[in-house]
């Protein structure tokens, strides 16, 4: 008997068959050197095996290779797994996680790019026709700096007013980044506070990166355009860092005297618009939310308050200026915090 139950366990363990011992069965898979004799018992030979066992009952068979009911159920249209993704909150092990935002009609907020504490609604009835007049060489120099700079521009874009704000906006967002930057750096030098004048020029850097977002919902720009911007911002940059370093009074009268272009290409914009050579097209859903705009605003209505915005701009950039050319620190006078 005992030799008829080493071999059946040996014929099994080789075949990778099941065997039944005492009622019970016993599947064996053999790994590496699976059979290894390594004795006798009762005069003889008993193996040592190096197996995975599986037990069941004797009833085990007969379910085997069935697929539970339940299981087949539980399988979900893929639609309804998408949803969930993305309704769900990814944990994060740090904890951080941005809480559920909602406009003020209990929507949720659809913006990452800005929250809704950082939208406004533009003082539209600022005075659009002030101009800083040039009253020495430096003055001069800025002056007439911005008005060589726009000849090649309206030679490129002619009334491509679209097509411009994008160039514009790309280079406008550039000087209030270069400044707070360099304030920034000041500050940790001299130990000194800023005055408020870091925030509120990289509020006017942000500002302007979100005309440029808005408009680039309203204009492709072609793939030449594009490369035009890579290479004026390019350059820009450069050189506002190094005029910057050099003499900040004349970088933010430079910054002023763009901002009075810039207020004069909005308002050829705005007449275009209101004579339909450009289409008066609905406003586009981030500005709509970014400056508080009705449900059912137009271009119009956005283009109006970036202009608005573009004289703010101007007001403290000139502003800037002013305080330079008496001598005084930017920190030395306060600074217009949340003037778009």
């Amino acid at each position: 008997m005992n030799r008829f139950v080493v071999r059946s366990v040996m014929q099994g363990l080789i075949n990778g068959r099941s065997s039944i011992i005492n009622g019970q069965v016993c599947r064996a898979a053999v790994v590496g050197r699976g059979v290894q004799l390594s004795g006798q018992q009762n005069g003889m030979p008993f193996a040592s095996v190096e197996l995975r066992r599986m037990m069941s009952t004797a009833s085990a068979p007969a379910s085997m290779g069935k697929v539970p009911l339940a299981t087949e159920e539980k399988k979900e249209n893929p639609a309804t797994e998408e949803q969930k993704a993305k309704d769900m909150v990814v944990s994060s092990y740090w904890g951080i996680s941005r809480p559920k935002i909602t406009r003020e009609d209990g929507t949720e907020w659809p913006w990452n790019c800005f929250m809704p504490w950082e939208s406004y609604k533009a003082n539209t009835s600022i005075d659009l026709g002030k101009h800083h007049v040039p009253k020495n060489f430096v003055d001069k120099f800025a002056y007439r700096t911005v008005k060589i700079l726009r000849v090649p521009t309206d030679i490129f874009f002619q009334r491509r007013y679209g097509c411009r704000a994008v160039m514009l906006e790309t280079v406008a967002a550039v000087p209030g980044m270069v400044g707070g930057m360099m304030l920034h750096l000041k500050s940790l030098r001299r130990f000194q506070q800023s005055g408020g004048w870091i925030k509120a020029l990289l509020e006017e850097a942000e500002n302007e990166r979100m005309h440029l977002m808005t408009m680039v919902e309203l204009v492709q720009p072609k793939w030449y355009e594009r490369l035009l911007v890579l290479t004026v911002q390019g350059v820009f940059f450069n050189a506002f860092f190094v005029l910057y370093m050099l003499s900040p009074k004349l970088a933010h009268r430079i910054v002023g005297y763009l901002e009075e272009e810039a207020i004069h290409s909005y308002t050829e914009y705005l007449k275009d618009i209101e004579s339909g050579a450009i289409e008066n097209v609905p406003a586009p859903a981030i500005a709509i939310d970014y400056w508080r705009l009705p449900k059912d605003a137009t271009l119009k209505d956005v283009i109006t308050v970036i202009r608005a915005d573009e004289a703010h701009h101007r007001d403290v950039n000139h502003f800037a200026s002013d305080i330079h050319f008496q001598g005084k620190e930017l920190r030395e006078a306060p600074a217009p915090l949340g003037y778009h």
